[in-house]
């Protein structure tokens, strides 16, 4: 039977019922055009969210480091980092399914063969799809804010939800979060420090371009329209960045 996209035209219920939402759930009409992106590139690069584990290997037809691209928007950053480090294979999570379609569309224009997508939530899918210790890295830009105080339990980086990204990382592995609010900005800098598995070489903020040469995956975070917003704004942007421990 052929392949056919399955996947929902909008978010649908958190399969995690018990674990508080951490997206808004945008809603709209998906265009011919995202729907010819859909069925015209899922077959080779769209990922179910849910399932078995994943073996990168063959999802990718070779080794190579994996990076996760946390709520990768419209994919613009998943993309140019993604042909900045070639060697590198990337993961772009999101729930918004026009995004997807966006960025599948321009990876398959660009022939970027080191992309793959996920149309769904990113805690489903690293709980059931991501092996422990998988990981090269994982970046998280311009998380939503949920700026109003009684909505920022609603906030992706929590304590229990870094324990989750940092048991799939490689000793070594990096966790790269960048924000334009002050209080979120506040929060993941607390929550990386508290995790006693994650180093912090900075002990601070870090600075706005991250570079080693030693970890794989790690190139500039580039300039996208999230960070062109906060500078009209007059938003401050701050880089949090940790690796996973090396073993004792």
């Amino acid at each position: 039977m052929p392949w056919c996209w399955s996947f929902p035209l909008s978010p649908v219920a958190d399969p995690a019922s018990q674990r508080v939402r951490t997206y808004h759930a945008r809603r709209g009409r998906l265009s011919d055009r995202h729907r010819e992106a859909l069925l015209d590139t899922g077959e080779r690069w769209l990922l179910d969210p849910t399932g078995g584990l994943l073996h990168f290997d063959d999802v990718f037809g070779r080794t190579a480091p994996v990076v996760l691209d946390i709520g990768c928007g419209m994919g613009e950053s998943s993309l140019i980092q993604a042909a900045a480090a070639p060697e590198v294979d990337i993961v772009a999570i999101d729930v918004h399914t026009r995004g997807i379609a966006t960025l599948l569309r321009a990876g398959e224009r660009e022939g970027l063969t080191n992309v793959r997508a996920v149309l769904g939530d990113a805690v489903v899918f690293i709980e059931q799809r991501v092996a422990r210790g998988s990981l090269a890295g994982a970046r998280i830009y311009f998380p939503d804010p949920w700026p109003k105080v009684r909505h920022q339990k609603r906030r992706l980086v929590q304590p229990g939800f870094m324990a989750l990204l940092v048991d799939r990382l490689a000793p070594g592995g990096f966790v790269h979060c960048a924000t334009d609010d002050e209080s979120y900005a506040t929060q993941m800098l607390e929550v990386v420090d508290a995790e006693p598995r994650l180093a912090n070489p900075y002990a601070d903020f870090a600075p706005r371009h991250v570079t080693d040469s030693a970890i794989p995956g790690v190139v500039d975070r580039p300039v996208t329209k999230y960070e062109r917003r906060a500078q009209r704004l007059g938003h401050p942007v701050r880089d949090v960045w940790a690796t996973r421990r090396l073993p004792a």
